[in-house]
């Protein structure tokens, strides 16, 4: 009887081998590189593979990987820089709000349809999701608007909102324009962006090898030296999901087997909704009848 090759829930049921899988998302995010790139760096490796399968698999598993790496994620300053640029999506403009701390640490993105006072008011309700142990004091804001009408609304409806300094000073916000600079040059490769949701995943992923460049995570006590490679640093945010959800799966098997034989014995846990489950005894094991 054949074993299964114990691998990561998340690459089950795939052809390709996982560590393919990771590392043309990585290159993909990381580097100034197209599809078609990647199909000929793989075919000298031996692999051969389309370029929409890496298409699918940065769909797939970009969502994943953030919240792997977010587990590791360091706190930004309470002082932060916002401002949004103009991305391209399908031949219209779209808008991707960014902020970054008064020390150039990305606080978060989102990319949006338009520059509205919706958009803004979703951009800055994320924000404070994804920081929630870290609130900001300070926000400098460009000149438009709808972001400061979005800012104070935000201020009367949640009372996080309401003690924040709200500025709009030129030369602060040189820092989050000037930090632009690697997510546009990072899509130019890319040729054009096909459909919003594509686009949003795309640049969430770049976002987050933005943030690694930075280094934004911290992994605690035996953390990988500064001179580590990104290939290291991806293996030890994602590597560490796998022991856990392995194992989980050894708990989980483990009591089932132990249930199996308490049944096989005629032991059987009663009353599951009480804090201390009772053992009863069935009357045939004391050979009455």
């Amino acid at each position: 009887m054949t074993t299964a090759i114990a691998r990561d829930p998340i690459y089950r049921h795939r052809r390709f081998q996982s560590e393919t899988i990771e590392l043309c998302v990585r290159w993909y995010l990381t580097y100034r590189l197209s599809y078609r790139d990647l199909v000929e760096m793989m075919a000298e490796r031996g692999v051969t593979i389309s370029h929409s399968t890496i298409l699918r698999w940065v769909q797939r598993y970009v969502p994943e990987f953030e919240r792997r790496w977010g587990r590791f994620a360091r706190r930004v300053h309470s002082s932060w820089r916002m401002d949004e640029t103009a991305v391209s999506v399908r031949g219209g403009a779209h808008y991707l709000y960014r902020a970054v701390d008064k020390h150039g640490k990305t606080v978060d993105s989102l990319l949006c349809a338009d520059r509205s006072e919706s958009a803004a008011r979703a951009f800055f309700s994320q924000a404070l999701k994804t920081n929630q142990y870290q609130r900001p004091r300070k926000i400098n804001l460009d000149g438009n608007a709808a972001t400061h009408r979005a800012l104070r609304l935000l201020g009367q409806e949640n009372p996080v909102w309401g003690p924040v300094v709200v500025r709009s000073c030129r030369y602060l916000n040189n820092i989050v324009e000037q930090d632009h600079r690697a997510i546009k040059s990072r899509c130019a490769p890319m040729l054009a962006l096909k459909s919003f949701r594509t686009a949003a995943v795309t640049l969430a992923g770049v976002e987050l090898a933005h943030r690694i460049r930075k280094r934004q995570f911290n992994f605690g006590r035996g953390r990988p030296r500064r001179f580590c490679s990104l290939k290291h640093l991806w293996a030890r945010a994602l590597v560490r999901r796998a022991h856990a959800n392995r194992e989980q799966g050894r708990e989980h098997q483990a009591a089932a087997h132990c249930t199996k034989g308490f049944r096989r014995c005629g032991l059987v846990f009663a009353g599951h909704s009480e804090r201390r489950p009772v053992l009863a005894v069935r009357l045939s094991l004391f050979g009455q009848a």
